[in-house]
């Protein structure tokens, strides 16, 4: 029967490690923990002290710094399987696995399903000719050498990579090997696993190769593997479950989609929410479980990119921001307050709230720590709500259980104005023009970072004609942006006149209009 050995790479969450590793030990199977070596000393020593006893659990050799898209990911896979393959000979399968995994059928059925076919699982297509790169760089990830991290040393990155591309510093990949991508969630058979520690003891060309490659975790098993073994012995999947968004972000699973999950034709999934205590509940007893039966309807996938393109029909598995849909609602009304003076709009629509009684959220694409309640996670980050901005939007309403809203913008987002009123919903704008002293401008480039608190008086005066344009130019592109229903109040206009603009902003009697733009101070700084 299988036996299969678990490498566990991970970097956080201690107590979910062992917890994990307590879980597949315990039906007779194996793990081997990279844990990262950017981690706390403290919670690698807490592992050790719960697992350093237990016989079916190693460590590997060495604990490596890990960063995304570099070649210190395969170092430590790599670890962590020397480990394996010595401690367990026993082992029949090595299976990749995160600290996000769990487990969406039993160990039971999964020693059948390994023992059911003599094949190796791992994602394995073409590099060149396949499409599983969506975005960003292709060849050259391989063609250059790349010793900078894209994420933390981003200039380095593209200057190395121009600079090379200049001088003509391409390189050959080694001729006899077929470049191949795929998931880094993989699962080999032992003779595998051998075969490739024997080739990359010998081939030190082809090791050189890789550690300068970006992204190598998509190709180094990948390509290897399809080199040693006959393709009637490699089965082109993952036994992971794993889905990724449009914007290439991993889709996360919570409590109410654990029927979902089990439907799935796979082992495992990922990702599992941190949050989701009742899924990982359920999901851990199941590993444990005998004679459980998996009518596999496998239509997780298809569901979720039905889901992103129509929006959605039939049982909900959970209320994510992806099962919604892309339009606020025709019944509903969006109100835009645009003011580049934040603290305007925010005592302005204070006093909307209070007259009104219209719900109001302030600059929430814009400031970190603008309020918002608990939506779930897409509000955790000003990227992620850009990113799912009408997503957010209808959460909020439904949060506030109303259909008006009013919010904040910056002048700048003219897109995000563009795209609101582009929607079904009744979307209106409030332009507020205020006036715009140098000392406010000066203090506006320290905020942004034009300026510092010693910035020369000469320089400083040859920025504020600079800055009072860009102010103007973002004014303009909204006027000639032909928004259909625009609104203006102006710090130079009179309470009437702007009251005007509110009652048809807000649609409201001109009383409450009136009270509104009367607002004591409304334009001091």
């Amino acid at each position: 029967m299988a036996k299969i050995a678990f490498i566990l790479l991970t970097h956080k969450d201690p107590e979910g490690v062992i917890a994990q590793a307590k879980r597949l030990t315990a039906t007779g199977d194996f793990v081997s923990i990279h844990f990262d070596a950017r981690a706390k000393a403290a919670d690698y020593a807490k592992i050790r002290a719960e697992l350093g006893a237990n016989p079916s659990v190693s460590f590997a050799r060495r604990r490596l710094k890990c960063g995304w898209g570099e070649w210190s990911l395969v170092g430590a896979t790599l670890e962590a399987l020397r480990a394996a393959e010595k401690a367990f000979p026993r082992a029949t399968h090595f299976y990749m696995l995160s600290g996000d995994c769990m487990p969406i059928k039993t160990a039971e059925y999964a020693h059948a399903f390994l023992d059911a076919k003599d094949v190796d699982y791992i994602e394995s297509f073409d590099f060149f000719s396949s499409d599983w790169i969506k975005t960003g760089m292709k060849e050259e990830r391989l063609t250059y050498r790349h010793w900078f991290n894209e994420r933390n040393h981003k200039w380095w990155f593209y200057t190395s990579l121009e600079w090379q591309q200049k001088l003509g510093l391409s390189r050959a990949i080694p001729a006899e090997l077929q470049m191949m991508i795929g998931s880094q969630w993989w699962c080999l058979r032992r003779r595998t696993v051998e075969s490739v520690f024997d080739f990359i003891d010998l081939r030190a060309d082809v090791m050189r190769f890789f550690r300068s490659t970006w992204i190598p975790d998509e190709t180094f098993f990948q390509t290897i593997v399809r080199h040693l073994v006959p393709d009637g012995e490699i089965s082109t999947r993952t036994l992971t479950f794993l889905l990724f968004s449009d914007y290439g972000m991993p889709v996360t699973f919570y409590n109410d989609q654990y029927d979902l999950l089990l439907a799935q034709d796979y082992l495992f999934a990922r990702k599992i929410s941190p949050d989701a205590q009742s899924l990982k509940a359920r999901l851990a007893a199941l590993w444990a479980a005998t004679g459980a039966r998996f009518p596999i309807s496998n239509e997780g996938r298809s569901l979720f990119h039905f889901l992103t393109g129509r929006g959605r029909v039939g049982r909900r598995f959970a209320p994510r921001f992806w099962e919604t849909e892309s339009s606020l609602g025709r019944e509903r009304e969006l109100m835009l307050v645009v003011c580049k003076k934040w603290h305007v709009a925010k005592r302005l629509v204070e006093r909307m709230r209070q007259v009104a009684g219209v719900p109001a959220v302030e600059y929430l694409f814009h400031e970190a720590a603008c309020p918002l309640p608990d939506l779930g996670g897409i509000q955790t980050s000003v990227e992620k709500r850009n990113r799912h901005r009408r997503a957010l939007m209808r959460m909020l309403y439904d949060y506030h259980a109303t259909n008006r809203l009013v919010i904040c913008l910056d002048p700048a987002a003219i897109e995000l104005m563009r795209d609101f009123t582009s929607d079904r919903a009744q979307v209106r704008l409030l332009e507020i023009e205020c006036d715009f002293t140098d000392d406010y401008l000066l203090g506006h480039a320290r905020r942004v970072g034009l300026a510092g608190e010693r910035t020369p008086q000469e320089v400083a005066d040859r920025l504020l004609p600079t800055i009072r344009y860009d102010l103007k130019f973002e004014s303009d592109r909204i006027k000639d942006a032909h928004f259909a229903a625009l609104y203006r109040m102006r710090e130079s206009a009179d309470i009437a006149e702007n009251a005007r603009a509110l009652a048809g902003f807000l649609a409201v009697p001109d009383m409450e209009a009136h009270e509104i733009a009367a607002t004591e101070h409304l334009f001091v700084d």
